[in-house]
């Protein structure tokens, strides 16, 4: 009786569990009636709004336009009218094959990009007829849109997340768009958002005909940050139309925040390239443009000797090793003279300069013998060499400036170890160097950073890392790493002399051909020695002298002398940032009008000329 009584209670038991799984299965988990009802059920995501991004002046620079992908799953394709579709997708039979392929390797269940970008006026075209290919349907997308024709190596441009960049990335999916450049990458995680979704009841002919359960399953998308950035477009456009017909770059930054306020790269290209189906084909047209190089951004990663511009520095490492003095003289003999050794110079005077006017007339022996003397100060080469090293770097050359921009370079600055290297023995000594006095030989900077180093005068001994970020829905940058100073190893107090040079060099030095009445311009031209061609102009300076607002470089690549084209364009640009308006129209029109597209086809067939000679000599 006892077994019998056990054997019931037994089946009751398992009938009593079967009923509470069934129970579970069937009330309390959703998701197994949403696989369940997958055929006539569509998930959709809903992207959201990208971050807007606007300049200084909160003036918008990029957008969002929508734009709609069309989306397969291989399963529910049924035969179809291949040419028909394809007319209606404007692409090949010979591509529809191919995505298809691409498609089922993917999933024959989940849905996959079948064509991406495709713009709204082409969508409202097809959306009427998209419901009688079964397996296709659209999935709205967010693209960006570009409000001016400039700034594109600043803002950057979005695109398919690769495979490898999904491997490091388990919040993103395949298909999703995300930063590839610019601002767009460097804040990717503020500006993307978070992704929600959409279910849809459809019918037989994939026609959607209401949202399931009135959307109780649906998930908001919650749209990105908004961005402020420090560039100041009415300037950063200037600069861009100074540029046209010139190679180089031109980096402006707010001394008194570290602020970036155009980072000028030329030549350039149109934002707008980068956008919808035709960016693939765009970008690899870019890509492989050797020549231009459009996309190689010359102001982050062009590197280049300094050229004059970094005598100064050479002065103030003077006065803090106690090697010069504001009336240190020295003769000038048409350059600098040791044995055999002979560095030219074009200062044009013959009587002893003292160091205010050596750095206004760019005298080469006064700085080669004011590097030759701080080496000297030590008790070998090897020692002297190294203090000159470190306190090059601190001013910002010669490492990554730790900046929020997603590429750059560090240059170089030389020590002992690398001479010991380079000579093959220890017993070299200051004259084996004596090229860095003048910003030439081995030394190497970016413009950045060149630009970065004139902030750093400016405030009279000290800089904030560059950056482009000024403010996250509407809060301003609090990160110590831009909102500290980083101080140079050279004394505040040596820095008015110095200053009063780059204010002589415009008043009557080399830059006084850009020279303007009304504002307090300091600066130092530069000649940079190119074994390529002809040599680089180059210019820094800052402005107001007393109370500086704009500290500026300006690379001009074969530009000749720095008081051609580099010089003007500096002064010009300084001009429209203080004062918002030119006045110099026929200074502004020669560096409008002005192109140096024949000296680079120049060397272009001089480049082509010598591979044909080596060609024809094999």
């Amino acid at each position: 009786m006892e077994r019998k009584y056990l054997f019931y209670f037994f089946f009751i038991g398992l009938a009593l569990i079967f009923i509470a799984r069934l129970f579970y299965i069937q009330v309390i988990r959703t998701d197994f009636r949403l696989s369940a009802e997958n055929n006539v059920i569509r998930k959709e995501m809903v992207y959201p709004g990208r971050g807007l991004i606007f300049d200084r002046q909160g003036k918008l620079l990029v957008g969002n336009q929508s734009a709609y992908d069309i989306m397969v799953v291989p399963l529910q394709v049924e035969s179809l009218d291949t040419l028909e579709f394809c007319g209606l997708l404007g692409i090949t039979k010979e591509l529809f094959i191919s995505k298809m392929a691409e498609a089922k390797a993917y999933s024959y269940r989940k849905p996959s990009v079948f064509v991406k970008q495709m713009s709204k006026e082409h969508y409202i075209s097809l959306q009427e007829k998209l419901y009688s290919f079964k397996g296709f349907f659209p999935q709205k997308r967010i693209l960006r849109d570009y409000a001016y024709n400039s700034a594109a190596n600043v803002t950057g441009f979005i695109g398919e997340a690769s495979d490898r960049f999904l491997a490091d990335h388990s919040t993103y999916k395949k298909g999703d768009l995300v930063g590839i450049t610019g601002i767009e990458k460097s804040y990717e995680e503020v500006l993307r958002g978070r992704a929600g979704i959409q279910y849809k009841m459809v019918d037989v002919h994939n026609r959607v005909k209401g949202r399931f359960e009135g959307g109780k399953y649906d998930t908001l998308p919650d749209p990105g940050a908004d961005i402020i950035c420090s560039i100041d477009i009415d300037l950063q456009k200037y600069g861009e139309q100074l540029m046209n017909g010139k190679r180089g770059s031109v980096v402006a930054i707010e001394p008194s925040s570290g602020e970036i306020l155009a980072l000028v790269t030329s030549p350039s290209y149109n934002p707008e390239l980068m956008v919808g189906r035709e960016r693939t084909k765009n970008y690899g047209r870019l890509f492989v443009d050797s020549i231009e190089k459009p996309l190689y951004d010359r102001g982050l990663l062009a590197e280049y000797p300094p050229g004059s511009p970094f005598k100064v520095v050479n002065a103030l490492i003077g006065l803090q090793e106690g090697t010069l003095t504001p009336t240190t003289a020295y003769t000038c003999h048409h350059g600098f003279h040791y044995g055999r050794l002979h560095v030219a110079c074009h200062c044009g005077t013959s009587y002893p300069l003292p160091l205010r006017t050596g750095i206004s007339k760019s005298c080469n022996n006064y700085f080669c013998t004011a590097f030759k003397g701080i080496i000297e100060n030590y008790p070998d080469a090897h020692q002297g060499m190294n203090a000159w090293s470190e306190h090059v770097k601190s001013f910002g050359l010669g490492k990554f400036l730790n900046n929020d921009l997603p590429t750059g370079r560090k240059g170089f600055v030389p020590d002992a170890d690398y001479y010991d290297r380079a000579f093959g023995y220890t017993g070299w000594k200051a004259v084996s160097a004596i090229s860095l006095g003048i910003g030439q030989g081995e030394l190497l900077v970016t413009p950045i950073q060149l630009a970065n180093m004139t902030a750093a005068i400016a405030n009279r001994g000290y800089y904030y890392t560059p950056h482009i970020l000024k403010k996250v829905n509407g809060q301003p940058v609090t990160d110590p790493n831009y909102t500290e100073p980083k101080h140079t190893t050279v004394d505040p107090k040596h820095f008015d002399i110095v200053i009063e040079g780059m204010f002589d060099a415009f008043e009557k030095g080399t830059a006084r051909g850009s020279r303007l009445e009304g504002i307090e311009m300091c600066g130092k031209t530069g000649t940079a020695e190119n074994p390529h061609g002809q040599d680089h102009s180059i210019f820094v300076a800052f402005a107001p002298k007393d109370d500086p607002k704009i500290a500026i470089a300006i690379i001009v690549e074969n530009g000749y002398w720095g008081s051609r084209w580099a010089a003007p364009i500096a002064s010009l640009m300084i001009e429209k940032y203080i004062n918002g308006e030119i006045t110099r129209e026929t200074l502004e029109k020669r560096m409008l009008d002005g192109s140096l597209k024949e000296e680079y086809q120049k060397q272009l067939d001089a480049v082509y000329d010598k591979k044909k000679l080596i060609a024809e000599n094999k």
